[in-house]
């Protein structure tokens, strides 16, 4: 398995070496479980590409980003709102690959079983209830979701609940709305059905009440200066070997079924959603 533990979680650059490969991705589960995914991705990836391949792991969606703009990393598997981040951050920058789900992504929301609320194709009524967001730059987690409470119920997030709180990943979003921790909460659609699909206790007690529209979601974007690096066509020769990833076992701990090509402007309603909320300028 590659992976490469940085001083500080990449509080302070050192030189790369030319023959390798640097990805991370945003920590949206829990650590052990994406340092045992994204290993296996890495000797999949040194395998296609001919160069050595390292997983950097990171503490928080901001220090993908980070790593990404100061050239600690040169390939991240972020969300819909911190892809379009590190583009903005390295222009030429671009998206590669996202997962067939990925096009047409929704955010569940959840609530306790305490509260009565029951799923509906229309907005619930949480008012006055609690409510935790998951991590504050995640697309599926934060920035839809408060998209839609703001488009449905026409308030500000502080004004209708009693309190707001932000988990920092969707599995914690999970266990705190199924302890009461939390009245209510979003977060990806993908993790919810996992813990159904195994059956996890939480599921039990948090409830999906509604789900989103669909929007366009995570993606691997790559930076606009590695053929300079690796050499001319190692841009495609990335996507190539994404696109090209059919082991289940794979594809399966992201989960997606397939990987397919993207490019920026598939992100665009993600950008226009997050100047519209003022959470990028």
């Amino acid at each position: 398995m590659k992976t490469a533990l940085v001083v500080m979680l990449l509080g302070t650059a050192s030189p790369l070496a030319a023959q390798t490969l640097y990805f991370s991705a945003i920590p949206d589960d829990d650590e052990t479980k994406l340092v045992e995914r994204f290993g296996a991705v890495a000797d999949y990836l040194e395998a296609e590409l001919g160069v050595d391949v390292e997983y950097i792991p990171v503490k928080d969606y901001a220090a993908a980003v980070t790593a990404f703009r100061n050239n600690q990393i040169q390939l991240g598997w972020f969300g819909g709102l911190s892809g379009v981040q590190a583009r903005i951050a390295v222009p030429g920058s671009q998206a590669i690959a996202q997962g067939a789900e990925d096009e047409t992504f929704v955010s569940y929301f959840i609530a306790n079983t305490s509260t009565g609320l029951t799923e509906s194709e229309e907005f619930p009524d949480m008012a006055g209830l609690s409510f935790t967001f998951g991590a504050q730059t995640s697309t599926s987690g934060r920035l839809m979701p408060e998209f839609y409470i703001r488009q449905e119920t026409g308030e500000a997030p502080e004004d209708l609940f009693s309190d707001i709180g932000f988990s920092g990943d969707h599995g914690q979003t999970l266990r705190l709305v199924a302890s009461g921790a939390y009245e209510t909460g979003a977060l990806n659609y993908t993790v919810y059905d996992q813990a159904e699909a195994d059956a996890l206790a939480e599921v039990e007690t948090a409830k999906v009440i509604w789900k989103t529209p669909p929007y366009p979601d995570y993606n691997w974007t790559i930076r606009g200066d590695v053929d300079d690096r690796f050499g001319e066509g190692f841009t495609a020769k990335v996507q190539e070997a994404l696109i090209g990833m059919t082991d289940e076992a794979l594809l399966a701990s992201f989960p997606r079924s397939a990987f397919i090509a993207a490019d920026n402007e598939m992100y665009a309603p993600i950008e226009d959603t997050a100047r519209e909320l003022d959470i990028i300028e």
